[in-house]
């Protein structure tokens, strides 16, 4: 009999986990808080180890038919530019591929084959109990299941994390910044397609990147620690009318504008996770659930993919889910740690706090 294994969560850790699994012979259920794929966001990147993952799992030709090659330019308050530069020539990023968000989590949910993988949208887990030869699960909508394994691919807000490991705070770094993504296909950049801008000023950067027939805008801003609730859509538009409400720079009121108007805002904190360990008893966690790198790092995805191909891996190849949960720690930690140390430099550049950092950030893009 095929072991049965629930993921939740259906973004890039869950679905590369969910296409292993299927694939090694499990009878996967994936539950997805989400109604449909969460297809929004800014341009991500896929870098090293993650494009072998990708070129195994066959979609690499995929991913690179879609790249984002795009060039860049830094403004001023008067939309003035100050540097121009191209992400994907810089040293540092030879061999990556960037690709918009919605484009890869489209392509890897193509790959799972849905008459074998069962998707659940809408729902969530609302309780997990352990036993020695089985997990008991609850939904927030759907009947009782049991399951052999649960895995939590469910984010930084991971429910499975709070059920089985405890609250969000015992593992959460937070970073001291808070951003927002929306969709501004209304707003008139002056540029051409395929052209990312951003703005800067201390403490605060707002981003526009075109890309096809599409627009998004990114605000992010430091701030202290704020009392708000994830799944609240109206109170992060407060927060945001707090920071940026007064502000005339740039596209700034366009961008508010949008924002405040728009059914689809995503907005969250910049944080990592970092755990102790990734398992406990028959649950595992991949992807930001389990350690979150921030995305000022560039390596969310990436460690996603890779994790969970590691995670999945090691289950085909050990006869006892114990060896296999613990390699899957001691193996994947170093690699981790280093791409979550990487933080606090790309912080300065992104979001400097002093008119010396603002400056040089901008003259070392003008130098690229």
């Amino acid at each position: 009999m095929k072991k049965r294994v629930l993921i939740s969560g259906a973004s890039f850790a869950g679905l590369t986990l969910a296409y292993w699994l299927n694939k090694f012979g499990y009878s996967v259920t994936m539950v997805e808080l989400g109604k449909d794929l969460r297809t929004g966001g800014s341009p991500i990147d896929v870098r090293g180890e993650a494009l072998d993952i990708a070129r195994e799992m066959a979609i690499f030709d995929q991913i690179k038919q879609n790249e984002f090659v795009h060039t860049d330019e830094v403004v001023d308050a008067n939309d003035q530019t100050l540097a121009t530069f191209s992400i994907n020539t810089l040293s540092e990023y030879l061999g990556d591929i960037e690709i918009h968000r919605g484009d890869l989590v489209k392509i890897m949910y193509e790959i799972v084959p849905k008459k074998e993988v069962n998707i659940v949208f809408g729902d969530s887990i609302s309780a997990v109990v352990q036993h020695d030869d089985r997990i008991d699960v609850a939904f927030e909508k759907g009947s009782p299941q049991s399951y052999d394994f649960v895995f939590g691919a469910d984010g930084t807000h991971s429910i499975v994390r709070k059920l089985v490991f405890g609250p969000e705070e015992d593992f959460k770094k937070f970073l001291g910044v808070y951003f927002a993504f929306a969709n501004v296909d209304q707003i008139q950049t002056g540029r051409p397609k395929s052209t990312g801008i951003v703005y800067r000023e201390l403490g605060k950067q707002a981003v526009i990147y075109q890309f096809k027939d599409a627009a998004t805008a990114i605000l992010l801003f430091r701030a202290p620690k704020l009392t708000w609730n994830y799944r609240d859509r109206q109170q992060p538009k407060e927060i945001l009318n707090d920071y940026f409400g007064e502000n005339g720079n740039w596209k700034i009121p366009q961008i508010m504008e949008a924002m405040l108007q728009t059914d689809e805002l995503y907005f969250d904190e910049a944080c990592q996770i970092k755990m102790p360990s990734w398992t406990k008893g028959r649950v595992a966690l991949i992807g930001d659930a389990a350690y979150a790198p921030s995305f000022f790092t560039g390596m969310g995805t990436s460690l996603a993919m890779q994790g969970a191909t590691l995670l999945a891996k090691e289950l085909q190849g050990n006869s006892d889910y114990q060896t296999a949960f613990a390699n899957y720690n001691a193996r994947f930690r170093p690699f981790v740690e280093n791409i979550q140390a990487r933080v606090e430099h790309s912080l300065k550049i992104q979001l400097p706090e002093t008119e010396a950092e603002l400056a040089a950030s901008i003259t070392a893009l003008s130098n690229s």
